[in-house]
């Protein structure tokens, strides 16, 4: 990934969420750590939702969703 895709990844990472289960319609940077913990036990499903929920997984591990919070705006 080149630094414009890196950008609209982490734009678009900002403003999605999640289309099922539990945390439906909620931003991904609000769903609590434990959700993406068991995603990545059970494994991230295929495809752009997958690699968001892998993405958001270590940015909560590392204590950066704050960040993606104030992208959002």
């Amino acid at each position: 990934m080149d630094i414009t895709q890196n950008k609209t990844f982490l734009l678009e990472l900002a403003k999605a969420k999640m289309p099922f289960g539990k945390y439906k319609d909620r931003y991904l940077t609000d769903i609590p750590e434990a959700y993406f913990v068991w995603f990545k036990q059970k494994g991230f499903p295929k495809g752009k939702l997958g690699q968001q929920l892998e993405a958001m997984h270590e940015i909560k591990v590392n204590g950066l969703e704050g960040l993606v919070r104030k992208i959002r705006g």
